[in-house]
């Protein structure tokens, strides 16, 4: 009796089955470590709030450690700055570093689908094939020869049975795989969004920083005038006179190193928005239009592992190790390959679908390693030998964030208590430089007085301008050290499509606007 279709159809779907109910998986099954054991992210309990620094604007207020609460997606938006909010949809629109990292999420995504597809479908082909062939019967003793046509029709049919899960751990490993690159991506996303926060804000420290120099330079400018005709008068040295003039030079001197470090940010901004440094318009900041937010979320340790993209990704890097382990074991087992063709051959091509021309085969087949030089069991080694290389990277990564975390939130702290003492400094020293400037006009003091005078306010000024920068650097720091609220925010490509301010938008996006 012939070989029905619905025979061979009957292997197909024994052959899933068999897949189905083979539910033995070899190698260890992962499951994410346990959060570090701590209540706390330094030594001595944080303060309620942060000091409050009188007379000095924004960048003064106090700030309020709320333990607990949750981080906003978008919290660069807490600085309230239109234009840093521009350059952040520039950046997520353009950035080339984001590109890539999606391109690695598509191909690991690509990656997976193709390993779910070999592994749990058999492998069906068709195949159509026409010849002519001349037959020579010397083979069989004859001296005649035929000459003919030959024409085939078929289906193959070929499925592995994962019987111990070996192809199970495959597919879990590229899973892992897949979810790595989607941390990667985010933490892509928070570097970047990051990365442009503390570079406008070091752009508006510097200008600052030029603005308070330019201010001395012309203070000093006059001052030298001063002298000058004093000299011509006979009221002092010229030594007084080359004194001016070298401290003039000097502050002078201060300016340039300014001025390209400022370039320097100023390039730096460009690339992180997408844009040639000499192709950009960015708009100008300052550290008087930004907002210093009151109230920092402080997220619980028990939260920070699974709120860190670094440490979630890290822990996909495990999972993909643990996985691997399964696969090396696998491959030490026995493999069960099942197999079969149905079609038809006929020498006629008009005849080649009749009954007479079908042709079928069906198999299995068993493989087991014997000897291979102990190349398999080496590579079962290795596996282990990497998981316990990415249980130790994940331990550091997770060592790393909590230190991130506690550095932020001690640099706060102090970054308020630097401000208040250089604000106090500089007010004192002001108000120094012009009793001295009045004191030394009537001949009250000497010039040595007014140089050391001039030199401590400036550097007062200065050292208060970096302050006040350091509290807002230290702000966005802390919200990256947390993980950046990724979790509350928009799908990335929701983002990217609002960041352009495209009207139409995909399904799971609509609604929002920007």
């Amino acid at each position: 009796m012939g070989f029905r279709k619905s025979h061979f159809f009957s292997l197909v779907i024994f052959s899933l089955f068999c897949a189905a109910i083979s539910s033995c998986m070899v190698g260890p099954n992962f499951s994410s470590p346990h959060p570090p054991h701590t209540l706390t992210y330094t030594g001595s309990p944080l303060p309620r709030k942060t000091v409050h620094v009188s007379a000095s604007g924004e960048a003064g207020k106090a700030q309020y450690f709320v333990l607990g609460r949750d981080i906003p997606g978008e919290w660069w938006a807490l600085f309230h700055s239109e234009p840093l909010n521009d350059l952040i949809r520039a950046g997520l629109a353009n950035s080339p570093n984001l590109a890539a990292a999606e391109a690695v999420l598509i191909q690991a995504k690509e990656a997976f689908n193709a390993q779910v597809g070999a592994s749990f479908f058999p492998n069906v082909t068709a195949g159509l094939t026409g010849e002519r062939q001349l037959f020579s019967g010397a083979s069989l003793g004859s001296t005649k020869s035929d000459l003919f046509n030959l024409f085939n029709a078929s289906v193959t049919v070929a499925y592995t049975l994962d019987v111990f899960g070996g192809l199970r751990r495959q597919v879990e490993s590229l899973g892992a795989q897949t979810d790595n690159a989607q941390f990667q991506l985010e933490a892509a996303y928070l570097t970047l969004t990051a990365n442009i926060v503390t570079t406008a804000i070091t752009i508006a420290s510097l200008r600052a920083q030029i603005e308070a120099t330019h201010e001395l330079i012309r203070s000093q400018d006059a001052e030298l005038s001063i002298i000058e005709k004093q000299f011509q008068l006979g009221g002092v040295s010229k030594a007084n006179v080359l004194s001016q003039q070298s401290q003039l030079a000097q502050t002078r001197a201060t300016l340039p190193p300014l001025q390209q470090s400022l370039a320097q940010n100023w390039h730096a901004l460009s690339v992180l928005i997408g844009e040639l440094p000499d192709e950009n318009n960015l708009p100008k900041f300052d550290l008087q239009h930004l907002s210093l937010p009151a109230v920092l979320p402080v997220s619980l340790p028990s939260s920070l592992v699974s709120q860190r993209p670094d440490i979630q990704a890290a822990e996909a890097l495990l999972h993909s190790a643990s996985a691997q382990i399964g696969v090396a074991e696998a491959n030490l087992l026995p493999q069960i390959t099942l197999n079969g063709n149905y079609g038809w051959e006929s020498t006629v091509a008009s005849q080649l679908f009749q009954k007479s021309t079908n042709i079928w085969s069906f198999g299995a087949g068993i493989t087991q390693p014997l000897f291979n030089g102990g190349s398999l069991m080496a590579k079962k080694r290795l596996a282990i030998a990497a998981y316990q290389q990415a249980a130790a990277q994940y331990k550091q990564t997770v060592l790393q964030a909590f230190q991130n975390v506690a550095d932020t939130l001690r640099a706060l702290q102090h970054d308020a208590e630097t401000l208040r003492a250089q604000k106090e400094a500089e007010i004192a020293a002001h108000r120094s430089l012009i009793l001295i400037e009045k004191q030394f006009h009537l001949g009250g003091v000497d010039y040595l007085s007014l140089l050391t005078a001039e030199r401590q306010y400036q550097q007062a000024r200065i050292s208060r301008i970096q302050a006040e920068a350091s509290r807002y650097n230290d702000t966005a720091a802390l919200f990256q050290a947390l993980g950046g609220g990724w979790w509350n925010r928009l799908p990335l490509e929701c983002s990217k499509l609002l960041s352009r301010n495209v009207a139409q938008y995909s399904p799971q996006c609509f609604g929002h606007r920007v």
